[in-house]
This record gives structure tokens, sequence and C-alpha cells, in this order.
């Protein structure tokens, strides 16, 4: 059974965030998300860039992400925020989100082999 005492160590925790330009008068959003890449990148942060949003290990960026998207001229944005922890195992930061594709990818090879 999972234990429910608070961790002796940091916690570990993704979050996946969708930035959403809103007010631009277009429909492509690219050129915005673009510009929020641009800062994880320049961050350092451990990312992934997925079709509906970012995985990231650290969420202080998405205030720096909103900074440079209302700068060039987005009047409001939205953000969703999932964010998942799990106290049940030891997870090696910056190793999470790509154990929990991997075994996805792994179920789904089963599938094909059959």
């Amino acid at each position: 059974m999972a234990s429910t005492s608070a961790p002796s160590q940091d916690l570990y925790a993704v979050a996946d965030f969708c930035l959403i330009p809103m007010g631009t008068g277009e429909p492509s959003v690219a050129e915005y998300i673009a510009e929020c890449s641009r800062v994880l990148q320049k961050s350092g942060l451990k990312h992934q860039l997925h079709g509906y949003g970012t995985n990231l290990e650290v969420v202080k960026a998405i205030h720096d992400c909103h900074a440079a998207v209302h700068a060039k001229g987005v009047p409001r944005i939205a953000t969703d925020i999932r964010i998942g922890t799990r106290v049940d195992r030891e997870i090696e930061p910056g190793t999470g989100n790509e154990g929990k594709v991997k075994r996805v990818q792994d179920i789904l090879a089963k599938d094909s082999a059959a």
C-alpha cells in the first residue's frame, strides 16, 4: 500500500501546461507557442512540447512565458495546468515522463506483436 505520509525529501512534481493566446485576431497560435518555447529553452528547464501543451518539471517558467507572449501584443492568456505527483515510489528528477510514455509504448508493442 502506498504511503500517505509527507515525503522526507523534495516532492517530485511534473506540470503539463497549455498556454492559450486569446485576442490575437488570427486562428493560428503557433507564433506565440514558439515564443513560449524560446523562453523554456533559455530557462534550461527540462520540458517537452507536445500537440496540446508542454510538460515542464518546474512551474516557475510559466510566468515568464506569459510575460513574453503579452510582450508580443496578446491582451489575454488562459493557461491550463495539470500537475501530477506521486509518493509511492522514488522517481529520479528528469525521468518521470519518459518512464510513463515507455510503459504505454511497451503495452502497445505487445498489441502489434500479437
